[in-house]
């Protein structure tokens, strides 16, 4: 399949780079029925029974501002994630003259470079006065997108309300829209939450650069499925309720979980799922996402999820003036093979 056909004409200023307030008066495009409404109006779209299940991952402040300690000179490292060995992988700039047994400080941290940068990627050993989770909360800044190029006055409107374990290097952005208000809503009307953790790397922003779709290598995420939310997802399906994913991460999470008759396990590890159009979707049944990057991977899976309709619906939101990307507003589609 041509990567070609996964491409669209976004201006540029139709890119979000401030999200509007307050959350949930983001707007809402019902691709069942093409019509607009607020993200307030989640809870009426769906039925009672209905099981929705978020990311509840935190954005680390993975961003550190430091110098070389043998020239002085001025280092950016953004940190991607801790392996099990304890070293981090970062990606740093600039990454000339970067090799291995460079050292770097950063405030009250301090990092050797274990690997020479590749694609401006390296693995540091980072060391501090304190706990290192700390210190990063203490000293480093939130991430944003590449795209998003203004100042976000307020860290916390890059976190979902429900966020909890710092771990990603992007937010879930399906789920910036939530406020207290759509989750009472929710309960309200008989629909239940459930969580997952997936810890969202970069890779998600990163164009497929291949001419196949096919031959794009998916970045690894780790993830995490709780009990009690696979116990919901059981609960769900013996009510006949549809399983509700917010944002493609929790696509991802859940179909990797899940069986062939749609169960999900309980459980971690890491995850390269690369969902491609003709993939068995088996677990969800309804997605909340935001508009997409043009070649992306997250195009890939839309059209797995919901067929070559995306197209479509892609143009009656640029048509109508909807804003795209992180800070954007969102859409709610079906899966091809279920009935909305």
């Amino acid at each position: 399949m041509n990567t070609s056909g996964f491409t669209y004409d976004l201006p540029a200023e139709r890119i979000a780079q401030t999200p509007v307030e307050p959350r949930d008066a983001s707007r809402l495009l019902d691709a069942r029925t093409k019509r607009d409404h607020t993200f307030r109006d989640l809870p009426a779209l769906l039925e009672p029974g209905d099981l929705v299940v978020v990311n509840s991952t935190r954005v680390r402040k993975a961003r550190l501002h430091g110098r070389k300690r043998d020239t002085g000179g001025a280092v950016e490292a953004l940190l991607l994630g801790v392996l099990a060995d304890g070293s981090w992988e970062a990606m740093v700039r600039p990454a000339r003259r970067i090799r291995v047994g460079t050292e770097l400080d950063f405030d009250r941290m301090r990092a050797t470079v274990l690997t020479d940068p590749e694609d401006g990627r390296v693995l540091l050993q980072l060391e501090g006065d304190g706990d290192i989770e700390s210190l990063i909360a203490d000293h480093g800044q939130v991430p944003l997108p590449p795209y998003i190029t203004t100042t976000l006055d307020d860290p916390e409107r890059y976190q979902t309300v429900y966020a909890r374990d710092p771990g990603s290097a992007a937010a879930p952005t399906a789920g910036l829209h939530f406020t207290d208000r759509v989750l009472a809503g929710l309960a309200e009307r008989g629909i239940a939450l459930a969580e997952v953790d997936l810890e969202v790397g970069l890779g998600t922003f990163r164009p497929i650069s291949t001419d196949r779709v096919e031959d794009h290598d998916m970045h690894v995420e780790r993830y995490r499925v709780p009990e009690e939310t696979a116990e919901a997802i059981a609960a769900c399906r013996r009510r006949s309720g549809r399983v509700v994913a917010i944002g493609t991460t929790t696509v991802r999470t859940l179909e990797t979980a899940a069986s062939d008759d749609g169960r999900v396990s309980a459980g971690a590890g890491e995850t390269k799922l690369y969902l491609l159009p003709g993939s068995r979707i088996r677990c969800v049944d309804l997605l909340v996402t935001n508009f997409h990057l043009p070649r992306s991977s997250l195009l890939v899976l839309l059209e797995a999820f919901m067929g070559p309709g995306w197209r479509d619906i892609y143009g009656e939101a640029l048509t109508r003036g909807y804003r795209f990307l992180s800070f954007g507003d969102a859409m709610l589609c079906a899966r091809t093979d279920r009935p909305a």
